[in-house]
């Protein structure tokens, strides 16, 4: 877990509403008159869509309202504002289940860099449709859960999925190659949930991108992590990156440099997501890094 023992709390304001004058002075005035310290600042104007979208971290020393009080405190304000909006506070510790199947690479990427504490955050719970992965959670002293799934019992098995999800007191799962889809009634029980697929979205959504790019004959291959939703590799993007290929590529050449791509995106995407940086509207998200 990410070492922020030596680093005074903070909160963080993620926020969008209808692009209008003076939200800057409102939100900064908010702080101010309560004795906060703004420490990072960030904002977007979305022009086409007519959004204001902003991330503002204060520290919590010295700030006048208690932290249960901030809330509604500050609804009075965003509510006239038409506002989305949510707070977050740097010493809360955000709870991480990952899914897999039989894919190694993701899952051990995370795990290394967790052990290393590049990531603030616990992960209690490994979730499997198959017991291939089980003695890497046992490694690493992780529970795991091994949850054959198929079409015929699909309703039934994301029921315990989602009863696990709970029990362990879940705030985020991450699709570490998990290569089931999701239904649309467990992504609307548990929304939170990052994805990452191995094409750089839109090209090459759905199954088997690596062969169809080189069938294809492409020069750059990608992987890119988003938020799942009901629409097939469709989600809000959160973070990409590609790597250029050639005519003397195989298709095992692609899997091997796009697996490499895969760690290192779902890593970003995790920490920028854990770091309250990802501001989610409609399908796309702006992410203040």
């Amino acid at each position: 877990m990410e070492d922020r023992s030596h680093i005074s709390p903070t909160a963080t304001l993620l926020f969008s509403c209808p692009d209008q004058k003076g939200l800057v002075a409102k939100i900064a005035n908010f702080i101010y008159s309560n004795g906060g310290n703004i420490i990072h600042a960030d904002q977007h104007s979305d022009v086409a869509a007519g959004l204001f979208l902003t991330r503002i971290e204060w520290q919590l020393e010295g700030f006048n309202l208690r932290r249960d009080v901030i809330h509604p405190a500050f609804e009075a304000i965003a509510q006239p504002m038409g506002a989305n909006w949510q707070i977050h506070f740097s010493d809360t510790i955000p709870r991480i289940a990952i899914w897999v199947t039989k894919q190694d690479h993701c899952l051990l990427d995370l795990l290394l860099r967790h052990q290393a504490k590049e990531f603030s955050a616990e992960i209690p719970l490994i979730i499997s449709n198959h017991p291939k992965l089980e003695a890497i959670a046992t490694q690493f002293g992780i529970d795991y859960h091994h949850i054959p799934i198929n079409r015929d019992n699909r309703q039934e098995q994301e029921q315990k999925q989602l009863a696990l999800l709970q029990d362990y007191k879940i705030d985020l799962v991450v699709l570490a190659k998990y290569m089931q889809v999701v239904s649309p009634w467990l992504l609307q029980q548990f929304p939170n949930i990052i994805n990452i697929h191995h094409s750089f979205l839109p090209a090459f959504a759905g199954a088997n991108p690596y062969q169809r790019a080189h069938a294809r004959g492409v020069k750059i291959i990608g992987a890119t992590a988003h938020y799942a939703t009901e629409d097939l590799d469709e989600g809000p993007i959160i973070e990409q990156d590609v790597v250029q290929v050639s005519h003397r590529d195989e298709v095992a050449d692609l899997i091997r440099k796009g697996k490499d791509l895969e760690r290192v995106v779902l890593a970003r995407a995790v920490r920028l997501h854990l770091q309250n940086r990802v501001l989610v509207y409609g399908n796309r998200t702006v992410v203040f890094a």
